[in-house]
């Protein structure tokens, strides 16, 4: 009843709370005005806190689902909690905890999510399932599939952005073609937002949230806070629940489909020429394959290395040079260049020493 009722494709869902319970009047505080917004479907909050560093504030433990169980009693809001071993799973269930969700960390190593499948067995919450930390979509297949194959139905993902050594703009990248090769593979599983783990600030949330949405997300987790300047974790990426309002106000809810003959006929002629335009794309870079495979072979018979650094800047520097009167971000003209100059070693490498 409640998947049906609050996960559902028709609408958007909204789960907030604060990044950890901290003290019972800070959760009750905090989650008595979300609820007053009106525009939250489920509450959440830290109870068990993977932290990096020991000394951090790691939770309160079992303590704060007392609380939030209570919390649920006076707002009739669901509640969710992440989990990362069975006795978390056991203990939720215990205070009638009605989501749960594996956090990246855990996600990331298959012995922890089997433990959590196993303990899942013969329950019907709906789990969801966050991407791991690093770049790795077959690690978050696979914690699915260990969640599916244990008998859980009502399963989800969860999108936090990945991990990036250096990145300053974002705390976690969210590398949007990676969730979206997800709704590709599982087409009719829930995927949420989770714009706060993505930005690790407030200034970016509007700016995250709203891409989800435009990108057909089904829902957004917002980490939300009384007093965010003094929370005793992720106190940067938490808003006031006011704020939190004003978000939601402003983000613009678009529909996936549209039932206008006019719109469905215009964007098919366009659809047909991008097509059309692919299948010259494919065939061209074809036929750029092949010429890369004949340079192997003259490399080959005048032993010559693949690598050519100087021809490789040339390329670079001259694509980059017209990517602005080309209408395409320098961002996308060194993935493409990228990809293409990797696809032609391997094609001159495989000339040279496999044939």
């Amino acid at each position: 009843m409640l998947y049906n009722k609050v996960f559902n494709k028709a609408k958007k869902i909204i789960i907030s709370g604060p990044c950890s319970a901290e003290t019972e009047e800070q959760l009750m505080h905090t989650v008595s005005q979300i609820a007053a917004t009106g525009k939250v479907d489920m509450l959440r909050a830290g109870i068990w806190k993977p932290r990096t560093k020991p000394g951090m504030f790691e939770g309160v433990g079992s303590e704060g689902l007392l609380w939030l169980s209570n919390a649920k009693k006076q707002t009739g809001l669901p509640i969710a909690v992440e989990v990362a071993t069975s006795k978390h799973v056991e203990e939720a269930m215990k205070h009638e905890v009605d989501m749960v969700w594996i956090g990246a960390r855990t996600t990331a190593n298959p012995f922890s999510v089997q433990e959590i499948a196993d303990s899942l067995k013969g329950l019907s919450i709906p789990v969801f399932v966050k991407n791991p930390i690093n770049a790795d979509l077959e690690l978050w297949s696979g914690a699915l599939e260990r969640i599916i194959k244990s008998g859980v139905e009502k399963t989800g993902m969860i999108h936090r952005g990945f991990s990036n050594y250096g990145n300053t703009e974002y705390r976690n990248p969210p590398m949007w073609h990676l969730p979206i090769e997800m709704k590709r593979r599982y087409p009719e599983m829930l995927l949420i937002c989770d714009p706060s783990h993505i930005c690790g600030n407030r200034q970016s949330l509007r700016l995250i949230s709203q891409r989800a949405i435009d990108l057909d997300f089904d829902g957004l987790m917002i980490e939300t806070h009384h007093n965010p300047d003094q929370a005793w974790s992720d106190a940067r990426q938490q808003i006031t629940p006011s704020l939190l309002a004003e978000l939601l106000n402003d983000l613009k809810w678009r529909n996936e489909h549209s039932d206008k003959k006019e719109f469905i006929d215009a964007l098919q002629q366009l659809r047909e020429q991008i097509d059309m335009i692919d299948d010259e794309l494919l065939s061209l870079l074809s036929h750029r394959m092949k010429i890369a495979d004949k340079i192997g072979a003259y490399k080959k018979e005048n032993n010559i290395t693949i690598l050519q650094k100087i021809r490789w800047n040339d390329i670079f520097k001259n694509a980059l040079d017209r990517n602005i009167e080309l209408g395409l971000s320098e961002e996308f003209m060194m993935k493409y260049l990228e990809a293409i100059h990797l696809e032609s070693i391997s094609h001159q490498n495989n000339v040279m020493n496999n044939q």
